[in-house]
This record gives C-alpha cells, structure tokens and sequence, in this order.
C-alpha cells in the first residue's frame, strides 16, 4: 500500500492554471499532488554568445526553491551568494530537456528563459517544473506566432516528464516525498509526447535492480507522461 493510497499505476492529481502572472510572456502553476511550481517564460531578442551569428535560438531554464517550500526553512541561495550543485544541476536538466522539443532554426535568433520556482515541495520538483515548464515555453511561442515574429511552430513535440521509482519492493508512478525518501529504486524519466526518450536518471538508493524492473518502470512513465502530455494540451489550447 502506498502512503497515498494510489495505486501503483496512479498519478497524483495534476492541475496546470495558465496565465497566472501578468508580465510573462508565458507563464502557468503547476500542480502535481502537493508539489506546486509557477513555471515563467520570457523572450529576448538575444542569443548567448556562443551562438551568436548563427541563425539559431536558444532555450534555456533557471530554478529555484522558496525558503518555505519545504517542511523546514532553507537558506535562500543567493545569501550564500552562489548556487547549490543540486539546483545548477536540475536547471541544466530542464533546459536540456525543453530543447530537446525545439526547432531552434524555427524560433530564429532569440532566447526564451524558462523560471521555474518551486512554491511547494513534495517530491518530484524536477518533474513537474519540465513539465509546467513546456506549458509556458508553449504560451510564449503563441504570441510569437500570433505577432508574425516566427513562420512556422517551434515546438515540434511536447515535453513532460514523470518519476518512477520502486517503493517497498513493487515499482510505483509518480513518487511523492515519503515514497522518494524511502525508495530502494529512483527514476525521473523525460519524454517527448510521441513516446521518445529524452533522458533518463536511475540510481539505486539502498537496493539494485534488475533489467526486468527497469521495463516495468519505464512502462509506468510512458503511462505517466501520456497523461502529462494530455493535461499540457488541454491547457495550453
């Protein structure tokens, strides 16, 4: 049984309110259980340096947690005047991953930062600021559209992704932070909406796992972001 009550098989519940601050181009709360992250999208008529002069865009993504966002307070990072590993790494992640949906010849020499700012954490932060975060990526690519500034959509395939994990020795969809803390077995799984593979980060945590177990996590994220990707449609229509 798991803490929740859900089934192996079941997502927490999952709510995506869109337009939900005034000043971004595209911007949305995402809801998975408790974990709640406004995602934030912002366009600039800029490109990093690197690429500068080629006719490419670029996305990129910056995350953070509010100092109550979890059940005890955390130190804001900027009064240690630097960023922890752990969030560089996950705003890498998000970023990677949203490009991996992009035509960066299509959305042309410009630069949309996706924010993802965690309000609420319980478990699977990392998730569900990907996935909210394609929703705002989404509403800011609209007004290009609609204004002409682009031709042809950018986004060529929706990205979501899903935690899986294996929770008191049965694999389970969508860990929340009491199974997370617990789990002998975690996975976040990032995939397009068509089913494809972006990334994937498995670890053991306290027991190893077999290949078997690995199919099976990986048939509980297929579910998972096929539902992700359906709730991202639906707000973004």
């Amino acid at each position: 049984m798991r803490p929740s009550g859900r089934d192996l098989n079941e997502m927490r519940a999952v709510s995506i309110e869109t337009g939900f601050t005034k000043h971004a181009e595209g911007s949305c709360l995402i809801k998975m259980g408790d974990t709640h992250v406004l995602c934030t999208a912002t366009i600039e008529d800029r490109v990093p340096p690197f690429i500068k002069g080629s006719g490419l865009g670029w996305v990129t993504a910056e995350y953070g947690m509010l100092p109550r966002a979890t059940n005890t307070r955390m130190r804001r990072e900027a009064a240690s005047g630097k960023q922890g590993g752990r969030t560089v790494e996950i705003q890498r992640l998000i970023g990677r991953a949203l490009r991996a949906g992009v035509d960066r010849v299509a959305l042309g020499e410009r630069q949309i930062t996706v924010d993802c700012d965690v309000i609420q954490a319980d478990g699977g932060t990392r998730c569900a600021s990907i996935t909210g975060g394609w929703v705002a990526l989404r509403l800011a690519v609209n007004k290009l559209m609609k204004a002409g500034d682009v031709i042809s959509d950018p986004l060529v395939d929706p990205v979501a992704a899903v935690s899986c994990g294996i929770y008191a020795g049965q694999p389970v969809l969508d860990l929340d932070y009491p199974e997370d803390s617990e789990a002998g077995v975690d996975g976040n799984f990032i995939m397009t909406g068509s089913g494809k593979l972006i990334e994937v980060q498995m670890s053991a945590e306290g027991s190893v796992f077999s290949r078997a177990q690995m199919d099976q996590l990986m048939d509980l994220a297929e579910k998972g972001v096929s539902e992700l990707a359906a709730a991202q449609k639906a707000a973004a229509a």
